[in-house]
């Protein structure tokens, strides 16, 4: 009998609330990469009224991100200070409150302050998922529940991107923002109504916190503040652990951005598809990007359960996931838009089975500096939503063609991989006192 069974026969009719919690993340999820892809939907339209061009719609794409990724480490530190329930619910009401203000911009520098504001108010987001997951899930469900509430951002967008483009067609780019706002506005107040860490809930029994304890989850830890010190933070970049991790987070997030932000663009402008025809074709994508992330939890899960070591579970889809990534540039030699099409599902797919990348976070940063960890993990993957839209916009502005950002998003995956094959090393949970 293994650890896992062991631990499954010695403690009986254990509650089922971690799946409840995490049906709750699983919904802010999918409004968080609503708002950041509505964007993306309202670019066409948005440029052509407002005379903006490639350069500028590329400065404008990343101004979200200017914003997420550099207060990635301050949101991880408010994350650490009121813990998950507060975060959350102070993030989405604001980042959705900003999101409805974006229908009232006309220029340039006001879009790009508003923006920046969304992208400040979501940054304790993933940190504040990554921290939900560690709670309330032992190892060997961490990997699935990760996948789950990933899988949030492309049900998202597969079944609403097309509701978005005919909000577009039928009433204009501003009303995009009126609604996704509304919607998040609402939801924040039902996260905190709802929502409670381990030590709090009620609906919890003893059975299940044991077997959330036993199987390496950190149950009533969670929720507790914590105080932060700068040595904790610079022990954040002195293991290769965890610097190998940062840099597939980034390289797996490249090919995110260009979906996000690039994508519904480059249907409308390189392939000449009408708005509401773009908007059921990037559905294929992003579904491929679900199969994708149920594929790599369970995946990595499933390994765990039978024996593979913590390295082999989850190195395996990451590198798989990143491998496939980098078939985007294929798409340079495809002339049928469905096969155009069929690659970039490939490519989304493989970005997808390598989002796994933040489950490793619970596995290697240190217990006390999970939040920081998880915002210096999300702040150093998000800087790729500031390079990718900026360095794409540039490429088709010089260039009038999307081939050079092929070969960018591919050759990024690349690093994805190398890094995660020769710098992460061994998977395992630092101690404070491990030497660097």
């Amino acid at each position: 009998m293994n650890r896992w069974e062991h631990v499954e026969k010695s403690i009986p009719r254990k509650t089922n609330k971690r799946w409840f919690m995490l049906s709750l993340i699983f919904v802010l999820t999918a409004i968080n990469y609503l708002d950041r892809t509505n964007m993306a939907v309202a670019a066409s339209s948005m440029s052509a009224e407002l005379g903006f061009n490639a350069v500028t719609m590329g400065m404008l794409l990343s101004a979200f991100a200017w914003a997420y990724a550099f207060m990635q480490v301050p949101g991880g530190y408010i994350l650490e200070r009121l813990g998950p329930r507060i975060t959350y619910a102070l993030s989405l009401f604001f980042w959705s409150l900003f999101t409805m203000i974006m229908g009232l911009g006309s220029s340039f520098t006001a879009l790009f302050i508003i923006r920046m504001l969304i992208g400040a108010a979501e940054a304790p987001a993933f940190p504040t998922n990554n921290r939900v997951v560690s709670a309330w899930f032992p190892d060997r469900e961490r990997a699935t529940a990760t996948s789950i509430y990933t899988a949030a951002e492309f049900i998202g967008l597969a079944f609403l991107t097309p509701v978005l483009f005919w909000i577009l067609q039928a009433f204009g780019w501003r009303e995009i923002f009126y609604v996704t706002g509304c919607v998040g506005i609402i939801i924040s107040l039902f996260w905190y109504l709802l929502y409670r860490d381990p030590k709090d809930c009620k609906g919890v029994n003893e059975a299940e916190l044991a077997y959330i304890r036993e199987g390496g989850g950190q149950a009533e830890k969670a929720g507790t503040a914590q105080k932060v010190t700068a040595a904790q933070i610079l022990e954040l970049f002195k293991h290769r652990q965890l610097l190998g991790i940062y840099l597939g987070q980034f390289a797996n997030t490249s090919t995110m951005y260009f979906f996000l932000t690039w994508f519904p663009m480059y249907l409308v402008m390189a392939k000449q598809l009408p708005m509401i025809q773009a908007g059921f074709y990037a559905v294929i994508p992003y579904a491929g990007a679900l199969c994708g992330v149920l594929l790599g939890g369970r995946w990595s899960d499933y390994m765990l359960r039978n024996g593979s070591s913590l390295s082999k579970a989850r190195k395996t889809p990451i590198v798989c996931g990143l491998i496939c990534s980098m078939s985007i540039m294929a798409a340079n030699y495809a002339d049928s838009l469905t096969v155009i099409i069929a690659i970039m599902a490939v490519s989304f797919f493989g970005q997808g089975m390598a989002a796994i990348l933040w489950s490793t976070v619970g596995d290697i940063a240190p217990v006390e500096s999970m939040g920081i960890a998880g915002g210096v993990f999300s702040f150093v993957g998000n800087l790729a939503g500031i390079i990718t839209p900026i360095v794409i916009g540039f490429i088709v502005h010089v260039t009038d063609s999307f081939i050079g950002a092929m070969v960018f998003i591919s050759a990024v995956a690349a690093v994805g991989v190398f890094s995660l094959l020769c710098i992460v090393g061994d998977i395992h949970r630092i101690d404070a006192s491990e030497p660097s």
